[in-house]
């Protein structure tokens, strides 16, 4: 059962304060931020914001001011006296605007990936539609496990996170049909080259590291996969990533 520090829900059209709904399964957009340390701070920020507003006028959520009633909530709800290690999440649909906190669960080495045969709706938007995902992972030990995505015999992400696959040295990942998250977008900046292609279930066991990157998640390496008993090879590349995003989060401005 996830633990709340703050779940709070404000109706869009001037946002006053409503019975706090959290909106899963909606026909809106979300985003899931990563909030740390006194004075706090949030980890690539303007990019989450930016890619939230963006996703609400594809889904025809429009207002105005839906930047600054959203930079304006958030700051009203952070603590300056809380020293923060959660998820900040922010929601939003045509009428409601929700925010939320939950405690940031840091992976564990050896973590396992449970394959299930689940496809998220319109993967390129980070939407709504995440009832099925969310039953699976309720199942889950989140510090130890996550489940694949796969559909027509390929894995495309996690249930929180981007998948990045390593083999003889080379990342790969998946063509399409997954949502390219904030992180996904900053690793891709530094690694040199990552050859999309699609990811088989049955050519896993190809691959000597498997690496998972999500705002939740940071970095974690995939230690086995029971189903196709896969296990890990290296944890070098993993390293590097985790040394890229340790850069990040250490020139990361306090948030104002």
């Amino acid at each position: 059962m996830v633990k709340y520090l703050l779940k709070k829900s404000y109706q869009l059209k001037d946002l006053k304060e409503i019975e706090f709904k959290d909106l899963w399964g909606d026909r809106g957009v979300f985003t899931t931020m990563w909030i740390f340390k006194n004075p706090s701070k949030i980890l690539f920020f303007k990019e989450h914001i930016n890619n939230l507003i963006k996703s609400a006028k594809a889904f025809s959520i429009s207002k105005s001011s839906l930047r600054s009633d959203i930079l304006r909530l958030i700051k009203n709800n952070i603590n300056s006296k809380v020293r923060y290690n959660h998820l900040l999440r922010v929601a939003v649909n045509k009428g409601i605007l929700s925010i939320s906190l939950r405690k940031r669960i840091k992976p564990k080495l050896n973590f396992n990936l449970k394959l299930v045969k689940l496809k998220r709706q319109k993967p390129e938007f980070k939407n709504l539609k995440y009832k099925e995902i969310i039953k699976h992972l309720s199942k889950l030990d989140n510090s130890k496990s996550d489940i694949g995505l796969c559909s027509n015999k390929k894995i495309f992400e996690t249930g929180t996170s981007n998948l990045l696959f390593v083999k003889d040295g080379k990342f790969f990942s998946p063509i399409d049909k997954f949502y390219k998250g904030i992180t996904y977008k900053f690793f891709k900046s530094k690694i040199k080259k990552i050859t999309r292609k699609d990811i088989f279930v049955s050519n896993l066991k190809e691959f000597d590291e498997i690496i998972l990157i999500g705002s939740g998640k940071g970095v974690a390496s995939v230690k086995t996969i029971n189903q196709i008993k896969w296990k890990r090879k290296s944890l070098k590349f993993y390293k590097i990533l985790s040394k890229h995003y340790q850069s990040a989060i250490n020139k990361c401005p306090r948030y104002k």
